[in-house]
């Protein structure tokens, strides 16, 4: 499982792409998500999900409901599981 900051980034862009159906390539980590066409509740939900899944880690909802870019997705990411280790 990646750990580092650009993995990290990169698994949390691709995760971000296939929920807007759209290539890793065309989301760039500075994008409001809150600005993408398409990107609705549900959608940033499930995204937070996936990512949780992917890296068997729980979100605070707080954190989640701060966070505008994919950029600081990772940020939130990194933090858990920075925060997992010492559990």
């Amino acid at each position: 499982m990646p750990t580092t900051a650009e993995p990290v980034l990169t698994t949390v862009t691709g995760i971000v792409a296939t929920e807007l159906a759209t290539s890793p390539d065309t989301v760039d980590p500075d994008l409001d998500l809150r600005t993408v066409a398409g990107a609705d509740s549900v959608k940033v939900l499930r995204m937070i999900a996936r990512i949780e899944r992917a890296y068997d880690i729980e979100l605070d909802d707080e954190d989640v409901f701060t966070v505008t870019t994919v950029r600081e997705v990772t940020a939130v990411v990194e933090r858990a599981l920075a925060g997992g280790a010492a559990a």
